[in-house]
């Protein structure tokens, strides 16, 4: 992977080290404690293995997540949060209270029937 300079600006910063949806939505799961690969996929429906992958090693670039690999057969390996990371909680929690304060649109009118 290749590192780039993050930008200056903080609201920036964070948007490049959160790409995506699926940024967010894995540091959300990794707030509840370390999680395998497989556990992620599966808490995660929908994101490739790919795009899983790209994200917790960007992460891991950056010191948002630690990679431990176990000596065990067969392998095991975690993902966590550093304090950097777990950081993040309050920011989320933010986020969420101010997205469901915000009410669902009114269904459209329906239409008068013509006769």
């Amino acid at each position: 992977m290749t590192v780039t300079s993050l930008p200056e600006c903080g609201v920036a910063r964070f948007l490049a080290l959160l790409e995506g949806p699926w940024a967010t939505l894995i540091v959300r799961e990794l707030l509840h404690g370390p999680h395998r690969f497989t556990e992620l996929r599966a808490a995660l429906p929908g994101i490739s293995p790919h795009t899983l992958t790209s994200r917790l090693r960007r992460f891991e670039t950056y010191g948002l997540v630690t990679r431990t690999a176990y000596a065990e057969i067969p392998p095991r390996v975690e993902y966590r949060l550093t304090p950097l990371g777990e950081g993040l909680g309050p920011v989320l929690d933010t986020m969420a209270r101010w997205a469901t304060s915000i009410p669902d649109p009114a269904p459209p009118a329906e239409e008068p029937q013509e006769r």
